[in-house]
């Protein structure tokens, strides 16, 4: 199995201590929401792989926590079924803040071309009450889990998204065992390495500008190097090239942040020439 981020505080002895046989749950545990979600809107693509944990008498255990954010914090989840130790996977929670904490500082330029389904809360998100809030907390956990499944589908190299529960995306954890795979800013990848990372890159950012995509806050921070493979994590931002007036914009950026990274490390790339590839693909 496989994740996003670095682990800040995973206790290993928690590994699989859901195979155990329960009376009732320990603290930190939960059954297993999977069913409990909306059968169409909630769960991934189909088919799901094997390692998706889907029976109800599944049980999920914290494990520890991967990352805190200004808008979500991303724990570590395993699900299992007790005394069936081949029914466990790792996974990562991605629990967006619901109440008193602003989610994503330029949000209006991310926002536009987008609408809140409902008038009511989208009067409310606009005011910034608390119901308004709660609502754009859910609002950004929809759209991410809704990019990653398009993009999973169109072969991109981004976690499986496994559930959408409320503010809480299940997603598949890149890393091994509990050990998060590092960022892409983190590793000092040799020249062979570096030009294979950059044509993994590069090739994504082509399939999403075919969808009149961009990622929107595309870095060296928010790619995780797993062995010889890149994936690229944090999607709720993505734009749409074509139907937000500052598209290309959020584009152009992705081009320079991912160029001035590779660019640092000795790989010569023109952050024009890769927006105009992509723009050439997008329209």
């Amino acid at each position: 199995m496989n994740h996003s981020l670095p682990a800040e505080g995973i206790d290993s002895d928690l590994f699989s201590f859901a195979y155990q046989a329960y009376d009732e749950l320990a603290e930190g545990q939960r059954w297993s929401t999977w069913s409990s979600v909306d059968a169409v809107l909630g769960h991934g693509p189909q088919p799901w792989p094997d390692w998706v944990i889907t029976e109800d008498g599944a049980i999920d255990t914290e494990l520890g926590i991967l990352k805190t954010g200004k808008e979500a914090d991303v724990f570590l989840l395993e699900r299992a079924v007790p005394g069936d130790p081949d029914r466990c996977c790792v996974m990562a929670a991605k629990r967006y803040r619901s109440t008193d904490h602003r989610l994503f500082h330029r949000d209006a330029g991310y926002l536009e071309g987008r609408r809140v389904r409902n008038s009511r809360d989208a009067r409310a998100v606009a005011k910034g009450t608390s119901h308004g809030r709660a609502v754009a907390a859910g609002e950004w956990a929809a759209y991410e889990f809704g990019a990653l499944k398009s993009l999973w589908s169109a072969g991109l190299p981004v976690p499986y998204p496994v559930q959408l529960d409320g503010t809480e995306i299940l997603m598949e954890f890149i890393g091994s065992g509990v050990q998060a795979a590092p960022r892409l800013a983190q590793t000092r990848p040799d020249r062979d390495a570096l030009e294979a990372y950059f044509q993994q890159i590069r090739e994504a950012m082509t399939t999403m500008a075919r969808q009149g995509l961009a990622h929107g806050d595309l870095s060296a921070y928010n790619v995780l190097a797993d062995g010889e493979r890149i994936v690229i994590i944090d999607l709720p931002q993505v734009v749409d090239v074509v139907a937000n007036p500052t598209g290309v914009d959020f584009l152009h950026r992705d081009c320079r942040n991912v160029c001035s990274w590779f660019g640092s490390r000795g790989l010569e790339v023109d952050p024009d020439e890769l927006l105009a590839e992509l723009l050439a693909q997008a329209w």
